[in-house]
């Protein structure tokens, strides 16, 4: 579960497997969105951990924060979709909820071939990555067939933050 290893900035494509995830949905901004559940989603994942470790189970490392944003150029950001979503075992069945927040939900984002590209910088500086992806899928003989997502390799304020940018994509 750990994040995708990318050959740097250039795009590339691939094949990743489908991917158990804790996920929760919210509609707005990026940063009021975020603010408002990554404490239910990281609370719940962290919960299900030391659950395991309790347990006397193995346990796993909790990373790849992904976001995903299936109306996002569709719509104004203020509007946007957000499914955001933690890697968690594949053989999890349930998770804690945490009274109050956004419920967290089990699913599997489905992956297969992918096209992504690894953003160096602020995320309102992703247009040209974005770009630059986006014409190497048309060059390279393929075609989107997923939504937007992102894998966040650093923190926000990191000095120099990392996303990979990633769609599912398939020949022509």
């Amino acid at each position: 579960m750990a994040p995708r290893k990318t050959s740097g900035t250039e795009p590339e494509i691939l094949e990743m497997p489908s991917q158990k995830m804790a996920a929760v949905y919210a509609r707005g901004t990026p940063g009021e969105v975020f603010r408002q559940v990554l404490p239910t989603l990281y609370g719940a994942v962290y919960a299900l951990k030391f659950g395991l470790k309790k347990d006397g189970r193995p346990t796993f490392k909790v990373s790849g924060l992904r976001a995903r944003y299936p109306d996002a150029h569709l719509t104004p950001m203020e509007e946007w979709m957000h499914v955001i979503g933690l890697p968690v075992p594949e053989d999890t069945v349930s998770l804690p909820q945490k009274v109050g927040g956004a419920p967290v939900k089990l699913e599997t984002w489905e992956y297969g071939t992918v096209a992504q590209i690894l953003h160096l910088g602020s995320y309102a500086n992703e247009a040209d990555s974005i770009g630059r992806l986006l014409r190497f899928v048309r060059d390279s003989d393929y075609e989107i067939i997923g939504v937007h997502e992102e894998e966040y390799l650093t923190r926000p304020d990191a000095k120099t933050p990392k996303t990979i940018i990633r769609y599912r994509v398939k020949k022509r």
